[in-house]
């Protein structure tokens, strides 16, 4: 089944998490949901590649909303034998000084259109290793640092071998954040020299060559958000896989600072938004970090009622989503009715998952991501009793989604005061705060509203895809400039922009967002339809046409992977 697969260099996508489909509980957000696309695009443009993540039986978490608004977390496990075949081949990584074996499972993701691509899902639940070695690649972000240790040397060291016992022969490595780097020790105890050409002071490996095999993307622009893991730890779990001295030389000398080591062993470097590559530089100084902006996948994330008006109107823009830039061509009428058939798909979402009935003649606003302070998900809720009015003047709905970090506190926190909220504003705004999301119901969601809200604290969104996703499906987006938003705004023309781009305005957003809604957005879908199905194309035409994951592919292929 892989022979078609080997026969040329591929490009091998190293990622914690892969949003594969709905059923396969493999990602836990935005990360994931990014990956899955990247190798979704990758298919439908017949790139080669093959992706390498974790089986992850036990999934992310199930989330359950009690009657007080607070998260209950449950494992969601899947069966990999229902999906996914398993390999053949079998490695071992040294843990703890003893050999743990690595299985796998085939994955083959198919694009819409004739291209398909290989994903490796890498599993210890055999029966050759203990106990708890068998639940290392059960618990997606689960367990405490050595858990975490022993994950990502399974991605990065493991996945490296299960590609050379497969047969794979790899072009480039792409470590998708920098839960993989651990591949770039395995790389270098291959490329090692030979013990009788390295002189007394000099590295034994060559690094040059595993640096020009290696790109790198990182995510997180803010360094608590990188994993570090201390070398006491590293000494226990990962033994003396490579030198002491030369990995703390590309590690860091006091932890092991995953992200510096993927920048030392990483020719290419990017952020995934033109900011964030801003911060990144600053935040490394002497690396060279370019922009590749996100996109989404055009067919996963788009409408079915979309797809068929713009197959109707613009056939081949799945495969070249550019061709978008000629929304203006198809009648507001077509655009509009389109919009309600998903809406109305949405409004029996919330009905069915007991968020309540919705009106579909009010406008519908959207707010879903992952329950976190930075995203700041109470800012709707600043002043109530502003928000009060503004619903009294110009009624509309809200609908909330996302799941809180089984151990962020805080996040939990606010699932519990969006639901309070709720309660309160009870016969004023209708509020529905749907549980358990995932790709189904974000789909619903960003296909659905007629608004989408993003209100993250500058500069901590990276990029941010879901507004990416509302442009798809004609949803412009109502949010803070930062990440992709910075780049995606035109005011007025795409959607609006709350506060300034500068750190500075982080406090004077609420204030801002009220006043966008007051005074222009709810104004305008109430009593300027043509005014707001103008906005709807402009989303479409200057933000989907653009903000697309076939475009990054390409951007990565002529950046990154032919260097």
């Amino acid at each position: 089944m892989l022979n078609e697969f080997t026969q040329e260099p591929r490009i091998a996508y190293f990622s914690m998490e892969i949003a594969i489909r709905n059923e396969i509980p493999t990602y836990s957000g935005g990360l994931g949901v990014l990956a899955g696309d990247s190798v979704r695009s990758a298919a439908d443009l017949e790139l080669p590649l093959v992706a390498v993540s974790l089986a992850s039986r036990a999934g992310y978490f199930h989330q359950e909303i009690d009657s007080q608004g607070r998260q209950v977390e449950h494992p969601d496990t899947w069966d990999p034998s229902r999906w996914a075949t398993r390999l053949g081949a079998k490695i071992a990584v040294p843990i703890e000084g003893r050999e743990v074996w690595i299985g796998g499972w085939l994955y083959l993701l198919k694009g819409h259109m004739n291209g398909q691509e290989p994903i490796i899902l890498l599993d210890t639940d055999l029966e050759e290793n203990r106990k708890e070695d068998r639940e290392i690649t059960h618990f997606l972000y689960g367990g405490d640092p050595t858990y975490r240790l022993k994950q990502e040397m399974v991605l990065g060291i493991g996945g490296v071998r299960m590609l050379h016992a497969l047969g794979f022969e790899i072009r480039k490595y792409h470590l998708n954040e920098g839960h993989s780097a651990l591949l770039g020790l395995e790389l270098l105890r291959r490329y090692a020299y030979p013990s009788e050409e390295v002189r007394a002071g000099e590295s034994p490996y060559d690094i040059p060559r595993v640096r020009g095999l290696c790109n790198f993307t990182t995510h997180t622009p803010v360094e608590a958000g990188h994993d570090q893991f201390p070398y006491d730890l590293v000494g226990r779990v990962l033994g003396e896989f490579i030198d002491p001295p030369t990995l703390r030389s590309l590690a860091g000398q006091d932890r092991l600072n995953m992200t510096r080591l993927a920048l030392n062993l990483s020719e290419h470097i990017n952020g995934v938004a033109q900011r964030h590559a801003e911060i990144s530089r600053k935040m490394y100084p002497g690396y060279r970090v370019d922009a590749v902006t996100n996109g989404v996948h055009p067919f996963t994330w788009t409408d079915p009622a979309f797809r068929a008006l713009y197959d109707r109107s613009m056939p081949g823009w799945c495969h070249e989503p550019g061709i978008l830039v000629r929304v203006d061509q198809i009648p507001d009428g077509e655009i509009w009715e389109a919009h309600l058939r998903a809406k109305s798909q949405l409004v029996e979402k919330v009905r069915t998952l007991g968020g309540g009935t919705f009106d579909p003649a009010l406008p519908i606003l959207g707010f879903a991501r992952r329950m976190t302070a930075y995203k700041r998900p109470d800012l709707l809720f600043s002043d109530l009793e502003r928000l009060t009015s503004i619903a009294r003047r110009h009624p509309f709905q809200l609908v909330l989604a996302g799941k809180a970090h089984p151990r962020d506190d805080g996040g939990k926190r606010f699932i519990e005061a969006l639901h309070q909220h709720k309660r309160s504003l009870t016969g004023i705004i209708p509020i529905a705060y749907l549980p358990n999301y995932n790709m189904e119901i974000a789909l619903a969601m960003v296909a659905g509203c007629d608004l989408w809200l993003n209100t993250p604290l500058r500069p901590l969104e990276a990029s941010g895809t879901s507004g990416m996703k509302a442009a798809f499906n004609g949803v412009p987006s109502l949010s803070v400039l930062d990440g992709w938003w910075i780049e995606g705004c035109i005011e007025g023309v795409t959607g609006w922009a709350i506060g300034e781009a500068a750190e500075s305005a982080n406090g004077k957003d609420a204030a801002s967002l009220y006043s966008k809604l007051e005074g222009i957005v709810l104004p305008l879908y109430h009593e300027n339809r043509s005014g707001w199905i103008a906005v709807m194309k402009g989303a479409i035409g200057k933000n989907a046409s653009y903000f697309n994951s076939h475009r990054m592919m390409r951007g990565y292929t002529t950046e990154a992977y032919l260097r």
